[in-house]
């Protein structure tokens, strides 16, 4: 199992910089989320635009902290010229080499965006070209963590092939059921942390395009539902030879998706009954204290009479 992540994990939606006495909060809790996704064990962490609400010294400081990676491909630091965090990462699942890499669209920044000081968003196909070129000869499987936005993650499976699978973050677009675009599948789950999505891929034929089990099973309902029709008493023959077409468009359907891998995807909702890590409780319920102290109104010096 891989535990991944597109962006915009740490502040809630950038408007504005933070006023002076917001930022201490703030800062608190993207370090709290940091531990608690150190106790979750995430395998990458995709940048988004909101999670640079207090700049790149602040984010690169706290990726520190982290036990797993920040990827951004297409960020770059004016300063040095290089990435500002790991462009890719080659994971291996079971002997199985899986690289992983992150996109950030320019177009989430105005020109005089204060997150981006110092920053550089590189043309992310431009990129995207280059990095799945280096990564198809070091993976079997290729991911991408896109916080492209989800109209962006289409158009990027039109253009360029390679990318097996787009996680993608920003737009929050419930995706139950996953489009496959020229053998990219494209996974987005709603915003604001509500939800977790989770894929489940058989890999039987490498190098083989994805079809949705939801897919096979319409497929088989609808075959059977045919059958019926044809067996039934009261068709006739002219009803009988059009159903019997229909089940033969059904068949070959069918027959397509051999030899093809078959993947589930389930988008599931973060109620109260999902449990927290007691470590991650208990380090929540401490921030909470923190924040109600700070809120409360400092107490009048007395004055002598």
């Amino acid at each position: 199992m891989l535990v991944l992540d597109s962006g915009d994990l740490l502040f809630k939606k950038f408007i504005a910089p933070l006023p002076d006495y917001e930022l201490r909060e703030a800062s608190e809790k993207a370090r709290l989320i940091i531990e608690a996704f150190n106790f979750i064990h995430y395998d990458a962490f995709g940048i988004g635009d909101d999670d640079l609400t207090l700049g790149k010294d602040f984010l690169v400081d706290l990726s520190k902290k982290a036990t797993f990676p920040f990827l951004s491909s297409n960020l770059y630091d004016v300063e040095s010229g290089k990435p500002l965090f790991q462009p890719y990462l080659v994971k291996e699942v079971k002997g199985l080499r899986i690289g992983i890499f992150s996109l950030l669209s320019p177009d989430l920044f105005r020109p005089d965006d204060p997150r981006i000081k110092g920053l550089e968003v590189k043309p992310p196909v431009e990129v995207a070209s280059t990095l799945v070129k280096e990564l198809q000869s070091k993976s079997d499987l290729i991911i991408l963590l896109s916080h492209l936005g989800y109209p962006k993650d289409m158009e990027l499976a039109q253009v360029l092939a390679g990318i097996h699978i787009i996680v993608g973050g920003h737009t929050g677009v419930n995706l139950l059921n996953p489009p496959v675009i020229k053998n990219s599948i494209l996974l987005q789950t709603p915003s604001k942390g509500m939800y977790v999505g989770r894929l489940d891929l058989q890999l039987r034929y490498p190098g083989s395009s994805f079809y949705n089990v939801t897919t096979k099973q319409t497929l088989e309902r609808n075959l059977i539902n045919v059958q019926k029709r044809i067996a039934s008493r009261n068709v006739t023959e002219a009803e009988k030879l059009q159903w019997q077409k229909t089940r033969e468009g059904f068949e070959k359907q069918l027959e397509q998706l051999k030899e093809r891998n078959e993947f589930s995807n389930t988008i599931l909702p973060l109620t109260e009954q999902v449990k927290d890590h007691p470590e991650i409780a208990k380090r929540v319920e401490a921030f909470k204290a923190r924040a109600i102290e700070a809120s409360k109104p400092p107490i009048p010096k007395r004055q002598s009479p």
